[in-house]
């Protein structure tokens, strides 16, 4: 005798292949992360800017990826306890400066905390507001040293993609178009420091790079990283993170936007991903 299966059956069966479906998915889905972004939010119209649209950018990226991020211009806030708290540090604009939250940056690191930087977090010069007093940061985490010049007024560059072993690079074209941006040239040679693996650089294509009006803001030729990592460390910096002002008409409107470039987007959601699932 042949046995039908009932309709109740067939639901059930059903149900439950709807249920292991979706487990599945879910199982294959990158398990959230908690970001904290730092900011000084003081220093210049061109950061200020690029740390308010950050607020608003990667709120909106981590509905779909998957992280929630924070942010405090409090940098009592750098402390051991606090920093628990999150999977990942970002710096938008400044570095701490009180030894008590140096000492707890270092620690969060060494103890396999992730960091991911922008732009002026990397600044130091000596004399200047921003001395070179921070060795372990400057030198061995960063590895770049001090500032030594920059380009002039904020432009476009065409970025090479160094890397292709590093999922923040992945997917992306050999050469791509950033969003306007003030590029920093630094003391120390990060090709030959073995530690350090550069993930983007400056294009040939791009020179000359920069307007002027003074020609040393105008760089016609050379080698200069402008994303890397830290083998050492979960870690990334980026240089981008200076947006256009309308400084010459005194109204401090913004002329461009860091995150309203796709390729751009993708390389620094590319990195935040990678840094928030404690890969190596």
């Amino acid at each position: 005798m042949q046995i039908r299966p009932t309709a109740t059956f067939v639901l059930q069966i059903l149900v439950l292949v709807s249920i292991a479906a979706i487990s599945a998915t879910f199982a294959q889905q990158p398990k959230r992360f908690k970001t904290i972004a730092f900011f000084t939010g003081k220093n210049d119209q061109a950061h200020i800017s690029f740390a308010k649209e950050a607020h608003r950018f990667f709120p909106e990226a981590g509905k779909k990826m998957g992280f929630s991020y924070d942010s405090t211009s409090n940098w009592d806030n750098m402390n051991e306890a606090f920093l628990a708290n999150y999977e990942v540090v970002i710096f938008l604009d400044t570095r701490p400066e009180k030894p008590e939250q140096r000492a707890a940056f270092e620690k969060y690191i060494k103890n396999g905390g992730a960091w991911l930087g922008f732009h002026f977090s990397a600044f130091a010069l000596t004399p200047s507001a921003y001395p070179q007093n921070w060795d372990w940061y400057h030198n061995e985490f960063l590895g770049s040293g001090q500032y030594k010049s920059n380009t002039w007024r904020p432009t476009a560059a065409f970025l090479k993609v160094e890397s292709k072993k590093s999922p923040a690079t992945k997917k992306l074209p050999k050469v791509f178009k950033s969003a306007p941006n003030e590029w920093y040239r630094w003391e120390n040679d990060l090709k030959t420091n073995p530690d350090i693996e550069i993930l983007l650089s400056i294009d040939p294509s791009s020179f000359p790079l920069g307007t002027g009006p003074k020609q040393h803001e105008i760089w016609q030729s050379g080698y200069y990283p402008v994303a890397w990592s830290n083998r050492k460390y979960r870690m990334i910096y980026m240089n981008m993170g200076h947006n256009d002002i309308d400084y010459e008409n005194k109204t401090n409107k913004d002329l461009s936007l860091t995150f309203e470039n796709e390729t751009q987007n993708e390389f620094v959601i590319n990195a935040l991903m990678w840094l928030g699932k404690k890969e190596k």
